[in-house]
């Protein structure tokens, strides 16, 4: 199943009757008017218009879908072709899936990030189906002299109501292309659908079970070469010198030269060892011998960076107004709240091949971004941007870290200075300790309710270094203000129904480069804003859950905490039982989770289960959103209770998996996911499904024990 790249002349030419095939997509992102276009063989390259999405259906009927999203689990190779077929009427065991290359021009907008794929793209990919599912209709219909709304079309075939004659969409192929594309088209109604909607088996699935599917780490060109890098433990350390002789005596190494790769603002530095293969390269690298000029920088542990941010909490002044109210609530609480630095640590760690000639760069790899990769990689090394082609293999997942265009780059260099194709692959070790992480993060959480029991006042100030390179100015607070500013993942309604709130952050400076992390700012934000709404609830004397609801203004968050306490059985909460609930909201995502936990006879505390509700609107395959919801509440799992990055002298500590470790299979909890159905535009799966899982946690915990768990990440065996 390896996805090698056609031209659109290629695949014309090999799509069968006459090279003449049904080729439909979008005009520029702009419009909202679906057109479509016949493609011949003789033009295929030369038209005016690029298209932005588009399928082709050739002569024998058989249907290929561009997917120009990245896939790394989430779901895009099943979920686009599926939303393209529901419109074109065609079965999806006989669509071919395969990847676009980047080019923003053709496809629009193409990064992996912010669940963006369906709620930013559902309603161009119904159009891009249902237009060229007219076309082939009224080719049928001037087949048969009939009137187009007599005929229909199901299956891959066009079929006349009356006489139920049939014609398949190949044989249709060539007089469609004689027809003029639609500008307008209906779409069906959500009660007539087929396919969208439904669990269908994930195509990619067999692929990456029988081992087929190709990631980055499988592709491979003829020639190619090896390197890995040596970098600077510090981030910012230089190069000062570096001593090879023993790197070139092993067989097979080729090259040693020093590199470059840029992360933000800074350029960093390493050293790199390229070899006839993959093994020797590491060999070579082993007996490197690199001196590094660390200086112009700190270099930090863990514990000063923490009383750092700790310091940072107090620089902020509150506003008079919000202090006068909180002074005036019937009761206050108030805690520091503290998340951890961590790695992205996805199962394939990063890795890229490029191959740089005179005048073009091609690349192919795991890349979660492709859209900013090629733009970068044309300004850096000055090659016009139609000569950058973005080659996208399957990810072993993502998370942020490979929408960074710094790996590729740093292929680009090494390919450029030794004049070969060559793939770079970074070891565990390098993934876990180079960065960019998720940076730390400090809350200090102050609130009062009032006579009636709700919320009265509620202020969190936040500091942690800010998504870069690390920050290097005198670090200023935001100005606090009474009712501004936002925390991330907290739902909206608080906004409204809280009289008195006040939401600030300061940039805490460090050299350690950080980055977004799944669910970005959300991850962190909302175990500080849940817990600390759950304290609140405590404080006034009421149940967690209906607290919530008290302040919850809009319909649709009312409807999603009424369905998590059906399907948790809430009400039948014992007094001190172990249950938690927190209810977040992004990336237009809004999910809702009850956690409940017990004490086994050791005393120890047990997981016993996890229930998700999650409302993202429109949604196309429920068997895709349960598993994502999964996958994040079992990653949210892990950072909660079993990892962190740690730093001494300015080093990432944890390096593998014995020291950062990962939740096992018997540390999973039994999760079960609902779904909202509602008619609201589609929101994001992918992300929602993190934020609320750490709260509800500890906030269980709480409820069993007394506890207030305010740091992660915690033993659980030791509460």
């Amino acid at each position: 199943m390896e996805q090698q790249h056609l031209s659109r002349r290629t695949f014309l030419q090999q799509a069968g009757l006459s090279g003449i095939a049904l080729t439909i997509g979008f005009y520029g992102s702009s419009s909202a008017k679906s057109a479509g276009e016949i493609v011949s063989v003789n033009h295929a390259e030369d038209i005016a218009t690029e298209l932005m999405s588009w399928i082709s259906i050739d002569g024998s009927g058989s249907v290929t879908i561009f997917n120009h999203r990245s896939e790394m689990g989430q779901g895009t190779w099943q979920a686009i072709p599926q939303i393209v077929a529901e419109e074109l009427e065609v079965n999806m065991d006989s669509v071919t899936v395969k990847y676009a290359a980047a080019n923003p021009g053709k496809y629009g907008p193409q990064p992996q990030e912010g669940s963006f794929s369906i709620r930013g793209w559902y309603e161009q990919l119904l159009r891009l189906g249902a237009s060229a599912r007219h076309m082939l209709i009224e080719a049928a219909a001037k087949q048969w002299g009939v009137a187009v709304a007599e005929c229909y079309a199901e299956n891959g075939h066009v079929i006349h109501r009356s006489t139920g004659r049939k014609l398949s969409y190949g044989i249709l192929v060539k007089d469609a292309a004689q027809l003029k594309p639609p500008q307008q088209v209906k779409l069906k109604e959500r009660k007539d659908y087929k396919a969208i909607g439904k669990p269908l088996k994930r195509r990619d699935i067999s692929a990456k079970i029988n081992g087929s599917a190709v990631f980055g780490l499988d592709k491979k060109l003829p020639g190619m070469l090896y390197a890995v890098v040596e970098r600077s433990p510090r981030f910012r350390g230089k190069v000062k010198s570096f001593d090879d002789s023993a790197t070139k005596s092993v067989s097979g190494v080729k090259h040693v030269i020093k590199v470059q790769r840029a992360v933000f603002g800074l350029l960093y530095e390493g050293v790199a060892v390229v070899a006839d293969s993959l093994w020797t390269a590491m060999q070579g690298r082993k007996v490197l011998k690199v001196e590094w000029d660390d200086t112009g920088f700190e270099h930090l542990d863990s514990e000063q960076l923490s009383a750092r941010m700790q310091d940072d909490l107090n620089k902020p002044s509150s506003p008079d107004i919000f202090e006068t109210a909180l002074k005036n609530s019937s009761a206050i609480v108030e805690g520091i709240y503290e998340t951890p630095y961590q790695s992205h640590s996805c199962m394939e760690p990063l890795n890229c091949i490029a191959d740089v000639k005179d005048n073009s760069i091609e690349i192919w790899g795991p890349i979660q971004e492709a859209n900013w990769i090629q733009a970068d990689l044309s300004q850096r090394l000055n090659i016009p941007i139609e000569n950058v082609r973005v080659n996208m293999t399957f990810l072993g997942g993502g998370f942020g870290r490979k929408a960074f265009p710094d790996y590729p780059l740093e292929a680009a260099l090494i390919s450029k200075e030794i004049k070969a194709p060559v793939q770079v692959m970074w070891t565990r070790e390098d993934d876990m300790t180079m960065g960019p992480f998720r940076a730390a993060s400090f809350y200090k959480c102050r609130g009062g309710v009032d006579a009636q029991k709700k919320i009265h006042a509620l202020q969190i100030i936040s500091a942690s270094q800010y998504i870069g390179q690390g920050e290097d100015n005198d670090a200023r607070p935001q100005a606090l203000s009474e009712n501004k500013g936002e925390i991330a993942g907290v739902l909206a309604d608080y906004y409204k129904s809280i009289p008195h709130y006040s939401f600030g952050g300061v940039p805490t400076k460090s050299p350690i480069p950080t980055m977004w992390w799944r669910a970005p700012i959300a991850n962190v934000d909302a175990f500080a804003g849940e817990s600390f709404i759950d304290e609140l609830a405590h404080l006034a004397e009421q149940d967690p859950l209906e607290f919530r609801k008290a302040h919850l203004v809009s319909p649709r968050y009312q409807a999603l905490a009424d369905r998590l306490a059906v399907v948790s059985n809430w009400k039948t909460k014992p007094k001190n039982g172990g249950w938690g609930i927190a209810i977040t909201d992004c990336f237009g995502g809004i999910v809702g989770q009850v956690v409940k936990i017990s004490s086994k006879p050791d005393k120890k505390i047990r997981i016993d289960k996890v229930y998700a509700v999650i409302d993202c609107g429109w949604y196309v395959n429920p068997d895709i959103i349960r598993a994502q919801v999964e996958g994040s509440i079992v990653m949210a799992l892990g950072a909660a209770i079993t990892h962190a990055t740690h730093f001494k002298e300015g080093k990432a500590v944890e390096k593998n998996f014995n020291t950062y470790n990962m939740p096992r299979i018997a540390n999973i909890p039994e999760i079960e996911v609902h779904i909202m159905e509602n008619n609201e535009k589609p929101g994001g799966v992918g992300e929602p499904g993190l934020p609320a899982f750490a709260p509800a946690l500890c906030n269980a915990i709480f409820d069993l024990t007394g506890k207030r768990i305010r740091k992660l990440p915690f033993k659980l065996e030791e509460v």
